[in-house]
């Protein structure tokens, strides 16, 4: 059985930073049964040699659009599927992924949390509150006697700002708002005292004017805890607000990354500058052209492209406007653009003839 070892010192880390949670090349294919048995086999390429790194105390974005696989990229991390190529590292060492039904996994998930985008559906109606949190803790051996538990318990729902506790530990899902529903699954996740959490699109189901709140706490619970933060969300502006870094991904390749404010004012691949065009922002309209030139406002060119049969290359030259015969060709190497800031496009990267 592989062994996950605690941390012996968050100091070190604090010296010497190193990522605590790695996906290399990774490479994700579901099987299609379009066509019937008797067609030969096709694959729908959702996620296509993908790389990133979380780091404690740390938040990173994962910004698309709908469709261009960051919640399959966040169930990879969370191991609710395999990867068809590539390989996943917890502090470092290889996490094996074939051993599905082993304590590796159960082990694993202590420490990776994820937070689904639908509070509801990922919470059972058929039982209290109490039920859905005391359910990790036992499962994970963290208490040992009910008046622990119930002190744990309340001791949760304060963490996530559900107070007084005891008006809540006792009720159903169905009696909660959608923001008390989320903060329900925060608490959940947090009950195992993971240390990486993968908030997949966690305020997109919520109304507009709680949004912030649970953004907040969720930062909040980064800075206290150091955890590592994924954030996955369609809206590049809550990105800005919320990490340090965002990372953006088209039709399932990673195109653009670096440090947020970086990325989000300095777009520099063309899927990033028509993510920054379509967002609302009343400033724009002041903005000098000639100054900003990748911040002006582009036109919509169509739709993320299916997977069953992905464009090759740069899946983006289909709807790109700097689109060369290159790009169909072959996808381009990574172009550091400094600061930490790089893209993935021939703009930037200029092949050999």
């Amino acid at each position: 059985m592989q062994k996950i070892d605690q941390p012996e010192n968050h100091l070190a880390e604090e010296e010497q930073p190193d990522a605590i949670l790695e996906a290399l090349h990774i490479r994700k294919y579901f099987a299609s049964r379009q066509g019937g048995p008797l067609r030969a086999r096709a694959f729908i390429h959702a996620v296509e040699d993908v790389s990133l790194a979380l780091y404690p105390g740390k938040a990173t974005a994962l910004v698309g659009e709908s469709g261009s696989g960051k919640s399959t990229m966040a169930r990879l991390l969370a191991r609710m599927y395999d990867p068809t190529e590539g390989e996943i590292r917890f502090r470092g060492q290889p996490i094996n992924l074939k051993k599905r039904s082993s304590g590796v996994l159960r082990e694993y998930r202590r420490h990776v949390q994820l937070i689904f985008q639908d509070p509801f559906s990922s919470l059972n109606p058929v039982h209290t509150i109490r039920h859905h949190l005391a359910g990790p803790l036992r499962v994970y051996r963290r208490v040992r006697s009910r008046a622990e538990e119930e002190e744990l318990l309340l001791e949760l729902l304060q963490r996530v700002n559900l107070e007084p506790a005891e008006q809540f530990i006792d009720k159903y899902p169905h009696q909660l708002s959608g923001g008390q529903r989320q903060r329900i699954a925060i608490a959940r996740a947090l009950a195992v005292q993971p240390e990486v959490l993968l908030a997949d699109e966690p305020v997109s189901m919520l109304d507009v004017s709680i949004r912030l709140d649970i953004l907040n706490l969720l930062l909040n619970l980064k800075d206290e805890e150091r955890l590592a933060l994924l954030f996955i969300t369609h809206d590049i502006a809550s990105a800005r607000y919320f990490a340090e870094e965002t990372v953006v991904m088209y039709a399932g390749q990673l195109v653009e990354g670096g440090p947020s404010d970086e990325v989000i004012q300095h777009p520099a691949h063309p899927y990033t500058q028509l993510l920054i065009s379509a967002a609302p922002n009343p400033a724009r309209s002041n903005l000098d052209a000639a100054e900003s030139p990748e911040l002006v406002e582009l036109p919509a060119r169509g739709e993320i492209p299916g997977l069953l049969h992905p464009p090759s290359g740069c899946r983006f030259h289909t709807r790109c406007p700097h689109a060369m015969p290159v790009c169909k060709q072959r996808f381009p190497e990574r172009t550091d653009l400094g600061g930490g800031h790089w893209t993935n496009c021939f703009l930037y990267n200029t092949p050999e003839e």
